[in-house]
């Protein structure tokens, strides 16, 4: 069974989101607080990280930047599941590498579900083929992007974004399409939440995020992704 690390707190939300994980087939680790959580997910990969932000000692943003900044486990989902609901904690969720953001209160059916939408997002099979412009190559059977010849780490929404985008090359899509594209029925997405994905794959793939050659922005209408000129 996938094994989800809950990282929270709270006993009661902690019990009550094991509970109907384990419900739906999951296994599950409990962690009332980040200091152990690295090195029992070197020990043992989870499939899921469930973070809350507010924890005694190391907090989820940091501990979410940590697990992002290491190679061995920068591409296992992470899910925010907190009481900060102002949409500058989700854009920041966001960009710290979150791929959902779940607000408490909040409805163990609509967690489950959301678990199950980013997980699907990693085991669709992908396309044994590598795509290849300018100095990136997309390699879509190994989710691995290398900038000149340089291996660069994105969780997998980046990488499914991406992906999507040079599948697509010259189209112009606008933040909508995409949402309906790569993101489906997650639905803490919003517009602004594309914006800081783009931001993020351009300060990963372009030598001058400014002035980018792959991810151009066409004003009031989306994004392209193009060849460097």
């Amino acid at each position: 069974m996938p094994v989800i690390y809950i990282v929270e707190d709270e006993q009661d939300i902690a019990r009550l989101v094991q509970h109907h994980l384990q419900l739906s087939g999951y296994d599950t680790r409990v962690f009332d607080n980040g200091f152990s959580v690295i090195p029992e997910a070197l020990r043992e990969k989870p499939a899921l990280f469930l973070l809350d932000i507010m924890l005694p000692g190391t907090d989820g943003m940091d501990l979410c930047r940590q697990i992002r900044h290491l190679q061995v486990l920068a591409d296992i989902p992470i899910i925010f599941l907190t009481a900060r609901v102002g949409e500058s904690d989700r854009v920041k969720g966001l960009e710290e590498g979150a791929d959902d953001y779940i607000t408490k209160p909040f409805s163990p059916r609509e967690l489950v579900a959301r678990v199950r939408t980013v997980l699907r997002g990693i085991r669709e099979a992908p396309r044994p083929e590598m795509l290849k412009v300018g100095d990136l190559e997309i390699d879509v059977a190994s989710m691995t992007i290398r900038v000149g010849g340089q291996t660069v780490l994105t969780t997998v929404r980046e990488f499914r974004l991406l992906e999507y985008f040079a599948a697509h090359r010259g189209r112009v899509f606008t933040r909508d399409q995409l949402l309906d594209a790569v993101w489906k029925e997650s639905a803490f997405v919003t517009p602004r939440s594309v914006d800081v994905y783009v931001r993020r794959l351009r300060e990963k793939i372009e030598s001058d995020p400014r002035r980018p050659r792959y991810l151009t922005t066409l004003r009031g209408t989306g994004y392209r992704f193009e060849g460097p000129k």
